[in-house]
């Protein structure tokens, strides 16, 4: 069984309220909370966070029915369930998160702006990476899903 190395919220609370700042902050910048959860969704299961993805999946689910996107986020390039908007952010939070690979190509730049001005465009970016911090923060210290609960 996993065990919680250190509760970070207690260990560090300034760290915990900076990046909750960070996350409220984010946050109200999305209109659409389902494309914002499949943000996170998306860059926590390329970060492998299994906290996080418990988390967002939940939080998803609450919004309305949204299995199927949940269950096939991993594969969107392969299935029509996704809007183009939609598939134009999954692509561009997934080369920001693996950012070192081929940074953001032109052309995907381009693809992003058919549907987000520069504005939400700097705001997708903003979301990535506050998801990652989170998933690098969560991974690090041991979390997962239920850890405060047990």
């Amino acid at each position: 069984m996993t065990q919680l190395r250190v509760n970070h919220s207690k260990v560090r609370p300034g760290t915990y309220k900076a990046m909750l700042a960070m996350e409220e902050y984010t946050s109200g910048l999305f209109t659409d909370k389902v494309l914002y959860e499949l943000l996170k969704i998306r860059v926590s299961q390329i970060n492998g966070c299994a906290f996080c993805l418990d988390m967002h999946a939940k939080d998803l689910m609450k919004l309305g029915d949204y299995a199927d996107h949940i269950l096939l986020l991993p594969v969107w390039r392969e299935v029509p369930l996704f809007t183009e908007k939609e598939r134009a952010m999954l692509e561009l939070a997934e080369a920001v998160a693996r950012i070192s690979e081929q940074g953001v190509p032109a052309e995907l730049y381009n693809r992003v702006r058919e549907h987000f001005d520069e504005g939400e465009y700097v705001d997708l970016i903003a979301a990535v990476n506050t998801i990652s911090s989170w998933n690098r923060l969560a991974i690090a210290t041991g979390m997962y899903p239920g850890c405060f609960t047990s």
